[in-house]
C-alpha cells in the first residue's frame, strides 16, 4: 500500500515480460493495465538512451545485483518523462532470478529544471543562441575530431558595423532587437550541422565543419556561406518605428589539424575581422599570417602610445595660415610622434590608434596645453599677438562633459587670449549628440572662442546642421582643391561652399594648395584665407620662429 501511494511499480518474468504494474505506472506511461501486461518494457523505450545503457542494466541484474538510476520513457502520447529507478531482482531456490521487480519515482520536474538550468547556463539570455562557453566547447570538439574525420573546417567571427551607434542615438531597446533580429538571421543562414553563438556585444560566432578535404574547396565553401551570411545581415531590418540598414565586418579562418588552440583560432578570427573593418566594413576576410604580424605591430605601438608624452616623443607642428597677400594670420596645430626606433609615426597611424585605444582624450588636452603655451608666447611679442592658433578637437573631446571647463582652465593655466584660439571641428559631431555639441560651442564662444568646420563635405554632410552650428570659418577639403582646376563637380562643389559661407557670414579657408593656379583661382572665388605645400609645409616649433621674422611667404 505504501509502495502503490508513492511509487511506480512494475514485476517482470525473468525475460522482462511485465506481469504486474500498479496504477501509478498505468498513470505516467497513459497505457492501461491490460496494455502494459505481457510486453517488455520496450513499449516505454524513449530511444534516449544507448544500447549499451541497458545492457549494463540487464547485466547487473542478472549477475542478482540491484541497479539504480536515472531513466527516460516514452509515455503513450509520445512525451517523455523521467523516473529514478531500482531494480531488483527476486531470487529463486535455484539461485537465479525469477522475478524483476522494478520501483520508480517520477523525477519528471527535476529533470526539466536541471534541463532549464544547463540552458541558462550554455545559452544567451537574449538571443537564445549559445554563449561563448557552449561555442568554445564545440569548437575545442571540432577541431579534436579532426583526427577521425580529415578535412577543414572553419570557424568566422563577425560583429555589426556602427552597432554602438544604434544604441546610442536608438536606445538599448532598439539595439537589442537589432541583435535579436541578426540571430534569427544567421541561424537561417547556416547548415544545420553548423553552430551560431553569441560572443558578446554585437559579435557572434559561427562554426562550419565538413567543408572539404581540399583548400581551395574548403575555402570557397567558407567563403560563399560567409557572403550568404553577409548578405542575409545587410537586408534593411524593421525595428518598431525604424527602418535600419545594418551592415556586418566578418573574419574567418580555416582549420584542419585536431592540434589546433581553440583561442589562438578566435584571435586569428579577430585579427581578420579587425582587417575587414579597416578595408571599409562590410567585408569578409580570411586570416593571412601577414595580417598577424600587423596586429603584433600595432599591439607594440599602442603600448609605446601609452607612454609617449610622459617620455616627450610628441611635438607639435605648425603649418602657417596666410591671407591673399601670402602674410601670415596664424597656425594650424599638427600632432606628430617622434618614435625613438620608428622615427616619424604619421598622424593618420597613431591618431586611429588613440581613437581605438582611448587615449584621444588625454592626447587632445596635451595638444591643447601645448598649443596655448604657443600662443601665449607670442602674445608677449607685438609682432606675433595677433596670430591665431587653430587646434582639431576630437568628437570624443567634445563629448566629454567636462570640455567646456577643460578649455577654460586650460587657457587659465597658460595664460593665452581665448580670441587667437580657434578650435576646429569635423562634420563627424553630427553622428552624435549634436544639441550638447552645440551648446558646448555656444559656452566656448561666449568666452572669445571661435571655431572652424573642417573637411565639410567630405562625408555625410548636413545643410541643417550648417545652420545651427555657431561657426567662424570653414574649410575647403583638400580633395577638392586637388582637381579644382581639371575636374567640373570638384569646381562646382568648391563654387558651391564658398557661395553657401559668404551667405551665412562665414569666413573660408582652402587647405591643400599646392600650385599658383590653385591659389588663384581660389583667390579669385572669394576665398579668405589658404593653407597648404605653396607657402608652407608643417613646421617645427625652432624652424617656425624663423619663418615668422618674415610674416610674408612667398
Amino acid at each position: 500500500m505504501a509502495l502503490n501511494a508513492h511509487a511506480l511499480v512494475a514485476i517482470t518474468d525473468a525475460r522482462g515480460v511485465i506481469i504486474e504494474v500498479n496504477d501509478n505506472f498505468c498513470n505516467i506511461s497513459q497505457y492501461s493495465r491490460e496494455e502494459l501486461t505481457g510486453q517488455t518494457h520496450r513499449i516505454i523505450n524513449s530511444g534516449y538512451h544507448p544500447k549499451a545503457f541497458f545492457k549494463d542494466l540487464w547485466q547487473t541484474i542478472a549477475r542478482n545485483e540491484v541497479w539504480s538510476g536515472d531513466i527516460c520513457n516514452r509515455a503513450k502520447d509520445g512525451s517523455l518523462y523521467w523516473v529514478q529507478s531500482t531494480m531488483v531482482p527476486l531470487v529463486g531456490k535455484n539461485g537465479k532470478p525469477e522475478r524483476y521487480i522494478a520501483i520508480r519515482a517520477d523525477i519528471t520536474s527535476k529533470k526539466d529544471a536541471e534541463a532549464t538550468t544547463r540552458h541558462i547556463a550554455l545559452h544567451d539570455a537574449l538571443t537564445g543562441l549559445p554563449n561563448r562557453r557552449l561555442m568554445t566547447k564545440r569548437l575545442k570538439s571540432a577541431i579534436s575530431i579532426k583526427e577521425q574525420q580529415p578535412g577543414y573546417g572553419a570557424l568566422l567571427l563577425m560583429d555589426l558595423d556602427y552597432f554602438k551607434e544604434v544604441n546610442d542615438m536608438l536606445g538599448h531597446d532598439v539595439g537589442d532587437e537589432l541583435l535579436q533580429q541578426t540571430a534569427l538571421r544567421l541561424s537561417r543562414s547556416v547548415r544545420d550541422t553548423d553552430t551560431v553563438a553569441r560572443f558578446g556585444g554585437d559579435e557572434f560566432v559561427i562554426i562550419l565543419d565538413n567543408l572539404g578535404v581540399n583548400i581551395d574547396i574548403a575555402t570557397s565553401n567558407a567563403k560563399s556561406i560567409g557572403e550568404g551570411v553577409r548578405m542575409a545581415v545587410t537586408d534593411p531590418y524593421h525595428l518598431g518605428h525604424h527602418q535600419l540598414e545594418v551592415t556586418p565586418s566578418v573574419g574567418v579562418v580555416l582549420f584542419n589539424n585536431e592540434n589546433e588552440d581553440s583561442q589562438e583560432l578566435l584571435k586569428q578570427a579577430d585579427i581578420a575581422l579587425y582587417a575587414a573593418k579597416e578595408a571599409g566594413r562590410n567585408q569578409l576576410l580570411f586570416f593571412e599570417p601577414a595580417l598577424q604580424i600587423e596586429t603584433i605591430k600595432r599591439t607594440l605601438l599602442a603600448q609605446d602610445l601609452r607612454q609617449a608624452i610622459d617620455k616627450k616623443e610628441l611635438v607639435l607642428f605648425y603649418q602657417p595660415i596666410v591671407n591673399a597677400q601670402h602674410q601670415i594670420q596664424g597656425v594650424e596645430a599638427l600632432l606628430r610622434w617622434l618614435h625613438p626606433q620608428h622615427g616619424l609615426v604619421t598622424p593618420d597611424t597613431f591618431i586611429l590608434l588613440a581613437e581605438e585605444q582611448g587615449l584621444i582624450v588625454p592626447i587632445g588636452e596635451w595638444v591643447l596645453e601645448t598649443a596655448c603655451k604657443q600662443l601665449a608666447i607670442w602674445q608677449q611679442d607685438p609682432k606675433h599677438k595677433a596670430l591665431t592658433m587653430a587646434v582639431n578637437i576630437s568628437v570624443r573631446q567634445l563629448n566629454q562633459t567636462n570640455f567646456v571647463d577643460m578649455v577654460k582652465q586650460t587657457l587659465a593655466r597658460t595664460g593665452a587670449c581665448s580670441k587667437q584660439l580657434m578650435l576646429e571641428i569635423t562634420e563627424s559631431i553630427f553622428q552624435d549628440n549634436v544639441s550638447s555639441a552645440i551648446a558646448k560651442m555656444n559656452a566656448l564662444r561666449e568666452e572669445g572662442i571661435r571655431f572652424s568646420l573642417d573637411d565639410f563635405g567630405t562625408g555625410y554632410s548636413s545643410l541643417t546642421f550648417l545652420k545651427r552650428l555657431p561657426i567662424d570659418n570653414l574649410k575647403i577639403d583638400k580633395s577638392f582643391v586637388d582637381d579644382i582646376l581639371d575636374d567640373s563637380r570638384s569646381l562646382a562643389i568648391a563654387l558651391a561652399l564658398i557661395s553657401l559661407a559668404k551667405d551665412l557670414k562665414i569666413q573660408v579657408i582652402a587647405e591643400g594648395i599646392e600650385t599658383p593656379e590653385q591659389m588663384k583661382w581660389l583667390q579669385r572665388n572669394g576665398c579668405d584665407f589658404f593653407q597648404g605645400y605653396l607657402f608652407s609645409k608643417a613646421l617645427h616649433p625652432s624652424d617656425l620662429h624663423k619663418v615668422l621674422e618674415n610674416t610674408a611667404l612667398p
